[in-house]
């Protein structure tokens, strides 16, 4: 298994590039958020990368970040998302904003990535809740996401619908504990 190129930058053909490592130009597949954060051709790259081997090819996947290759794989693994489209999705959405859509169980968000539609983007829903905000843990990114889904829990247990409780929590600061995120969107919910 590949698991890592290091070489030259050949070509750019959105999505995929020509990386010239010791002679060998491998040809991998990235997404867009990788794509834009790439130095010009001919300089030196590193990518973090997933190699699948189909019956009828190899492939290659390229990544910048490992959270990145770790959410892909994570997508992956789901029936009926390929590489294709898991590509799509960390093209459309950054690994926080996904993380976020699935722990707020935001489908609308989803679906606007180009190929997602809605029974796709609850699939993903239901089988990414509880993985992808543990994988986003290591890189620091979780704490926000678990406040915001319990002080989502808290305000549908209080009897208000999804549709309220998700408006009210946009008026909560991306820092806010439980606690004072659910006085803020009380607060916000009262005056609505």
């Amino acid at each position: 298994m590949i698991g890592r190129l290091s070489g030259l930058l050949l070509e750019k053909n959105p999505p995929q590039l020509l990386v010239d490592c010791g002679g060998v130009g491998y040809e991998i597949d990235v997404p867009m958020s990788t794509f834009y954060n790439l130095p010009a051709t001919g300089e030196k790259i590193v990518l973090l990368t997933h190699m699948a081997v189909r019956e009828d090819a190899h492939l290659l996947y390229g990544f910048g970040t490992a959270e990145e290759r770790t959410v892909f794989r994570q997508l992956i693994k789901i029936s009926g998302v390929g590489a294709r489209t898991a590509l799509s999705i960390l093209s459309g959405m950054s690994v926080p904003d996904l993380a976020q859509a699935i722990t707020l169980q935001e489908a609308g968000r989803l679906t606007r990535v180009p190929g997602i539609g809605k029974k796709t983007a609850e699939r993903l829903l239901l089988e990414l809740k509880g993985k992808l905000g543990a994988d986003i843990g290591a890189v620091g990114g979780v704490m926000q996401h678990d406040a915001g889904a319990d002080i989502l829990n808290a305000l549908t247990a209080l009897g208000y619908s999804d549709k309220e409780a998700l408006m009210a929590m946009k008026q909560v600061p991306a820092g806010a504990g439980v606690s004072e995120g659910i006085k803020l969107a009380l607060k916000a919910l009262s005056k609505g």
